[in-house]
Parts: C-alpha cells; structure tokens; sequence
C-alpha cells in the first residue's frame, strides 16, 4: 500500500470513528464540564490567532508551536518555553493540548508569557481541520513532545515547509511493535520529523527503527522542572499542621489501584501495623469523588484539599484534590509510592518526586520511565516492589528507619541535580532545525 493510500485510508476511519468521538465528549463533559467547550478548535482547527489575532507574524517575528497533549508533557515543557522565550525574545507562541487538565496545566507559562503565548486544542486529525489551523496559525516550527506521531498532521506540516522536532522522545517496545504494524502510514508521518531528541540511547535504538534521521540523545525534560518553592513551604507548614506526623503519599494514581492499596492497607492494620497520615493523589480530576467514596472504606474521614485550612491535627486520611500542587504533597510526605506502576500503566512521574527530595517506590510497571526507574534504584533514591501488599510492607519497613528514609532522601535529591540539562541540549537541536528552515527558504526565494 502507498502512503497516500494509507493516509486515505486512516482519514475515512477518523470520519467513521467521529460519532462516537462525539459521544466520547459528551461522556467526559458529565465529570468534566470543559469537555464540551472549543469544540471548534478541535474540529474544525479554527481557535485564537497568535500576535493579538493577526494571522501573519510580523517581519521578523517567529511562531515556534508546541504541542503537549496533556499535564505531564505540559510541565515538562514549560522550563523549554521559558527558555525559547529568553532566546526568541521577538518570537510568539502557540501552544496546543488534547485535554482540559493540559490547558489548565500551563496557567504558569502562560502567566509567565502574558501576551506571547496563545492557547489552543490540537484539531483532530482530519485534512481539513489541520490545514485551516496551518493557515491560521502559520507556525515557524512544530516541537512535538514525548510520543506523538499524528500522520495527516505531519504530512500537511511538511507540506507547508513546517519543520517538525520531536523531542523529550520516548518509545517503548510495546508502542513500537503497534506502530511497526501499520508501517505504510507510520514510516511517512515519522520521515516528516526534521530531527528527533531522544531521552535515552534505548529510546533512540528503538526510533531508529522507524525513523531513518537524525536522532540525538538529549537526556529527560521533566529532571529541568524546578519545585515551585512556595508550594514546598505550603506543604512544609500542612505538615507542621499534622503535629509533624509521618505521612505516605499515594502519588498519581490511576483506576483501580487505590482499591488494592486500601485492601492491602486494611489488611496491614488489622494485622496489627500502626499506619501514619496516608495521603492519596488521584492522576485524573474527573476521579476525584471516586476515590474520596473508596477511601472512606478507610474508617476515618476523608480530608479534602478544601479542607486543610482547617483539619484537625489528629487526621488519619487526607485527599489531594487539585491539580499543579504535586510539590506541596511532596513535601508533605516522608514517602510516596507512584501510580501507574502497580497496573500495567506505564508508571508515572517519579523525577518529580524526586526533586522535592520524597523517596519513591514503585511498583513492576514502569516502562514509560524506565531509565529515569532504573538510574534511581542504582542510585539508592527508589524501591521497587512487586504489588500493593509489599508496596504496604516495604513502607512499613521505612517508617521504622528513619536513618535510611533519610539516605534515600538525600539520594533523591542528587539524582534529580545530576540529571539535569535536558533542556539546554534541546534548545540547541531547535536553534539548528531553525536555522536550517530559515536559509532553506532564503535559498527558495533567489
């Protein structure tokens, strides 16, 4: 099959599959009003035009376009924004999402860069709603982070002389293999990249792959992610409140999983354990009502973040319930166990963890970071553990040792400090791309 056959061939599965894209919506805006809004945007392509609605940068101006599809791409790009704006400082930006909680996720940056930075939702992958964004947006460069391959996208960007950089670029085995099954409509879409920046040499064997290139190795966005300090001290001082008590953290977690941590938990106190504060933080916010039900099963109240302003000294269970505050829990806890990694999720976040100097333990499911897991148990900032039951255990075991829980704090933060850099060496691979854009279409107009 040609490429355009097979990109012919996806598009008609995007038309069929848009009814039930649109009662996708409609089910996710029951929990999540927002879902039901700029629908345009993601249909149509047609949103806010960078530069106060002019739908031309001004001369010399530049559009550098980002895309991160939702809250952990988003933060783990806002160090890269703030610094392509210190380079940049003539240029605007676009920065797109595929969720709610993503727009709401980049309320810093776009604080940070009031007036240089518009927002948007991704169109769907349709012709005709990326080329009317293309021709409103007009951007300079397209960086695509973590995982993205969107063929039509990649097609008309390239179309229209946008270069394309993947970076923060992971892929696991799994994702390969699914992406290698359809290679007439995959290979094209990732032979539009200009450039990939791949967050380890295993990564960068497994694009190589599938995109023929060049891919450098530039290390992990998300170790560049500075802990807002006055988040640090707020969780500081809800400690203080908590009469200094020890407290775990249940960090990003997904559906289903706190069901077996209570289940492990209950058995561990009815065995006899004396359990400290326990601190749930659900990854989704459409989830919320969901878990503070399940943890009633608890048999304490079940404190919301609402309610920490006035929460008694002596709580046992507390909930996290807001988004852009991870930092504070973190400095809440003496402990935090990842979500995502007891299913067979991926894993989440740890390096944030980390450098909030909370030592972690996770689960056998952490394939999304595998190497960021795998350098923190060599360097003695992590645990690893089979299932929720141990997971319970092993924190036990550490809430008994305060001199090792402080070693692997302190490892914590060494690891997080010794990883970083990422973003600089991405800048430079950008500034390249850019270059070579701008004397490519010097060349085109002699």
């Amino acid at each position: 099959m040609t490429a355009a056959a097979a990109r012919r061939l996806y598009t008609f599965g995007w038309y069929l599959a848009l009814p039930w894209v649109v009662a996708y919506l409609l089910l996710r805006s029951l929990r999540q009003p927002r879902y039901r809004r700029n629908w345009r945007e993601r249909f149509l392509g047609l949103g806010p035009l960078p530069e106060g609605g002019r739908a031309a940068p001004s001369a010399g101006a530049q559009i550098l376009w980002l895309h991160t599809v939702s809250v952990g791409e988003t933060r783990a790009a806002q160090p890269l924004i703030e610094r392509l704006a210190g380079r940049y400082p003539h240029a605007q930006f676009v920065l797109t999402h595929m969720t709610p909680t993503g727009r709401e996720a980049a309320l810093p940056v776009l604080q940070a860069l009031a007036g240089r930075i518009t927002q948007r939702y991704l169109p769907y992958d349709l012709p005709w709603a990326v080329h009317r964004f293309l021709a409103q947006v007009r951007p300079s460069i397209l960086i695509l982070l973590e995982t993205e391959i969107w063929p039509n996208l990649q097609f008309q960007a390239q179309r229209a002389g946008v270069p394309i950089v993947l970076v923060n670029a992971r892929l696991s085995e799994r994702s390969l293999a699914r992406t290698l099954r359809w290679p007439a409509l995959m290979r094209p879409a990732a032979a539009a990249l200009s450039a990939v920046a791949a967050q380890t040499q295993a990564d960068r064997a497994r694009w190589a792959r599938l995109y023929q290139g060049p891919i450098h190795v530039t290390g992990n966005l998300k170790f560049d992610a500075t802990p807002p300090p006055e988040l640090l001290e707020r969780g500081r001082a809800w400690r203080h409140r908590l009469g200094g008590r020890s407290v775990w953290m249940f960090a990003s977690t997904r559906e289903g999983e706190e069901r077996v941590v209570v289940d492990a938990l209950t058995a561990a106190i009815r065995a006899g354990a004396s359990v400290p504060v326990l601190l749930f933080v659900p990854r989704h916010p459409q989830r919320f009502d969901e878990v503070a039900r399940l943890l009633s099963a608890l048999g304490s109240p079940v404190v919301r973040r609402g309610q920490f302003a006035s929460m008694p000294s002596d709580a046992l269970v507390l909930l996290g319930d807001s988004m852009g505050e991870m930092p504070m829990y973190y400095a809440m806890a003496d402990l935090a166990l990842i979500g995502g990694s007891l299913a067979p999720l991926g894993g989440q976040n740890l390096i944030e963890a980390c450098a909030c100097g909370c030592p972690v333990l996770f689960g056998p499911h952490m394939f999304n970071f595998s190497q960021a897991a795998a350098d923190a148990l060599l360097c003695g900032a992590a645990l690893q553990v089979g299932d929720a039951a141990s997971a319970v255990r092993t924190m036990l075991d550490l809430q008994s040792d305060p001199a090792r829980r402080e070693k692997m704090a302190r490892a914590a933060l060494a690891f997080a400090q010794a990883h970083r850099g990422a973003t600089e060496r991405a800048i430079e691979l950008i500034d390249d791309v850019l270059s070579a854009a701008v004397a490519a279409a010097v060349e085109h107009r002699r």
